[in-house]
C-alpha cells in the first residue's frame, strides 16, 4: 500500500525512519544549526514544504518536522498544511521523538478525522508506542498504550495493510502482558503469598491464553493449588496442562509433583 502522503510504501518509510535512527547522535551537536534553519522567515509554500521534504530525503527527520511545522504555520489555510502535519508526525517518529509524533498524529486526526491518510496517523501512533516498549521488570503503561493503539487500527481498519502488521505486533504485546503477569506471580510465590500469585497466572490463562507463557502459568497453578491445599483445583490444572501440552516439560513437571503431593489425584 502506497501512501498517497509521500508516494512510497509504508514498509519504506519505516526503512526511513530506521536510517535516521543515528541522527540522535549527532543532534545535540545541530542545536545552533535548528534553530537557524527554522526561524521565521516568511517563505511561499512550495518553497518551504520543499525544503522540508529534502530534508527528510537527506535522513535530517528533525529539522525536517520542524520545517513541516513551519509550513502550517505560515500556511495554515493552503492544502499543503494537511500534508505538512502528518510527514511532521512522520518526521518526529523517525527522530525518535516519540512524544510529539503521537501529539502532532493525533493533531491530524482530529482535525481530519475521515481523511484517506487518517489510518495511517492511527498505525504511526500505535508504532510510537509499541517501540518504546520495555522490559517486563519495568511498568507497563507505554505496553497498554501500545495494546489499545494498534487494537484501534485493527477495529477501524482491518483489511488494510496496516492491520496486518498491527495484529503481528499485537501477538507480541500480550506475550510481553503476559510475561509481566508471570515475573509478578513468581515474586509473590517466592514471598509465600500463593493467593496472590495464583490470581496473577489466573490472568495469564484468562486474558493471555495464546500466548507462550500458558504451560508455565498452568504448571504454577498446580504449585499454588497444592500449597494452598486445593488438590482438586490443582489437578484441574494440570488436566488442562496434559491435554493442550502433552509433550511440554512444564506437564512432565505438573505430573511428578502431582504424585509426589497428591497421590490420590492424577494429572492425565
Amino acid at each position: 500500500m502506497i501512501s498517497p502522503v509521500t508516494g512510497r510504501s509504508p514498509l519504506r518509510l519505516l526503512a526511513l525512519a530506521s536510517a535516521t535512527a543515528l541522527l540522535g547522535l549527532t543532534a545535540g551537536c545541530a542545536g545552533t544549526k535548528a534553530k537557524k534553519d527554522v526561524a521565521y522567515v516568511a517563505r511561499d509554500v512550495d518553497t518551504l514544504y520543499a525544503a522540508a521534504k529534502e530534508r527528510l530525503d537527506k535522513g535530517d527527520a528533525k529539522q525536517s518536522a520542524a520545517l513541516f511545522d513551519e509550513v502550517e504555520r505560515q500556511h495554515p489555510y493552503s492544502p499543503w498544511a494537511r500534508r505538512a502535519q502528518l510527514m511532521s508526525a512522520f518526521s518526529y517518529y523517525a527522530a525518535r521523538d516519540y512524544a510529539k509524533s503521537v501529539q502532532s498524529a493525533q493533531r491530524f486526526l482530529s482535525i481530519h478525522p475521515g481523511n484517506k491518510d487518517a489510518p495511517y496517523a492511527y498505525y504511526l501512533v500505535a508504532l510510537c508506542y509499541y517501540e518504546q516498549i520495555s522490559d517486563v521488570t519495568r511498568d507497563q503503561k507505554i505496553t497498554q498504550q501500545a495494546l489499545t493503539a494498534l487494537t484501534e487500527v485493527i477495529r477501524r481498519y482491518p483489511n488494510t495493510t496496516y492491520a496486518i502488521d498491527a495484529r503481528l505486533k499485537l501477538d507480541l504485546v500480550n506475550d510481553h502482558l503476559a510475561g509481566k503477569e508471570m515475573e509478578i506471580g513468581r515474586f509473590y510465590q517466592r514471598s509465600g503469598k500463593w493467593l496472590a500469585s495464583a490470581l496473577r497466572f489466573r490472568t495469564v490463562i484468562d486474558k493471555y491464553q495464546s500466548t507462550s507463557h500458558t504451560p508455565e502459568a498452568l504448571y504454577r497453578l498446580v504449585e499454588s493449588y497444592l500449597v494452598l491445599g486445593l488438590p482438586e483445583q490443582a489437578q484441574k490444572s494440570a488436566a488442562v496442562l496434559g491435554a493442550n501440552y502433552p509433550g511440554n516439560e512444564w506437564y512432565e513437571r505438573a505430573y511428578s509433583l502431582m504424585n509426589k503431593k497428591a497421590p490420590g489425584t492424577t494429572a492425565s
